[in-house]
């Protein structure tokens, strides 16, 4: 089933509403929900809506909360997130980011006490078209091993790289498991089993089903020891710089909430690098990248390319929705 875009935000603005949000808010949280799915990231849109209104009903979500500033520098900032909604505090920051960026070539904002920012890479194409290049990551709760370990104690912290290009930038958005938990569960409801190894089942054998890998929380890490070193670095460096929770601390909690976040920003005209350079320079490496030969025949694709492709696509036929997730979503507004 498809839904026209316009139709999927202006739904979730209703129910933002109708849950206590004002109507700014609203429309811009609802934008960033129907954005992910938009651009065929259904797992951290629509298919994550209902659990967000779950968590703004149980009070874990505070609509009406907003950021306070902990301490400031020219190019650094230090905020406390006060448990507000997760996209709407790190749109927040993201911009905060980018206005020191532009005037000092360089923003960092670390962001404690937040909740899920849902889908990262809307905040890379916040800044990378804001003319930016962007790096921010978050922590979660304990829902990946380390390496070898039989039980979850890193989070799978995604991390989201933006490099600013026209007409569209380049955006990499990655958890630092092999597949991100939404999309396993997506793979689940459907019936299927993943294309690759996703993690492991309570024997410790490598599984393409995602049913054992959810049910203990035993996604492989991304790159086997590499991607759990990293989620540990991400984890420690979001949470000492915001002076936040780390993951294992997050794991105490009864829900996941009270996260850390780090949003770093570059703004290259401010640092000495020519527009017109930096578009040359990339234009040639993607060329470049296009003409290598492929198992497949077709062309490797740069980071945000698939989704831009799937933007296009489904601006024009409507975005794609599972319909049992849609119909939930339309009944808290009174739909059919």
């Amino acid at each position: 089933m498809r839904v026209e875009y316009a139709k999927l935000r202006s739904v979730f603005a209703s129910v933002l509403v109708s849950r206590g949000f004002e109507a700014t808010k609203a429309d811009q949280c609802a934008g960033l929900f129907a954005d992910a799915s938009l651009d065929g990231v259904a797992s951290h849109g629509l298919n994550r809506f209902p659990e967000f209104i779950r968590l703004v009903e149980a009070g874990i979500v505070n609509p009406k909360a907003e950021p306070s500033l902990d301490f400031s520098l020219p190019i650094f900032e230090r905020w406390n997130g006060n448990l507000g909604p997760g996209p709407i505090n790190a749109a927040f920051a993201m911009d905060r980011a980018i206005g020191m960026a532009k005037v000092q070539g360089m923003g960092a904002v670390a962001l404690r006490r937040t909740n899920h920012w849902k889908r990262g890479g809307n905040f890379g194409w916040q800044a990378a078209k804001q003319g930016c290049i962007a790096l921010c990551f978050t922590n979660t709760l304990p829902n990946m091993p380390a390496w070898g370990a039989r039980e979850p104690k890193l989070g799978n912290n995604p991390l989201v790289v933006a490099i600013p290009k026209k007409p569209e930038p380049l955006v990499l958005d990655m958890a630092m498991t092999q597949f991100a938990y939404g999309k396993m569960q997506a793979f689940l409801r459907q019936g299927k089993g993943l294309p690759y190894v996703g993690g492991f089942d309570q024997e410790g054998e490598l599984t393409k089903d995602p049913g054992p890998i959810l049910a203990y929380n035993l996604a492989m890490p991304m790159g086997m020891w590499k991607g759990a070193g990293l989620a540990m670095m991400l984890d420690l460096i979001a949470a000492l710089l915001s002076g936040g929770l780390t993951t294992h601390e997050i794991g105490q909690l009864e829900e996941e909430h009270a996260i850390s976040q780090f949003f770093l920003c570059l703004y290259p005209p401010k640092l000495g690098l020519g527009e017109r350079i930096i578009e040359d320079r990339i234009t040639a490496w993607i060329e470049d990248l296009k003409s290598g030969a492929t198992f497949s025949g077709e062309p490797s694709l740069y980071p945000g390319e698939q989704s831009l492709s799937n933007r296009e696509q489904n601006l024009q036929k409507g975005v794609p929705v599972e319909d049992q997730i849609w119909e939930q979503v339309l009944a808290m507004v009174g739909e059919e």
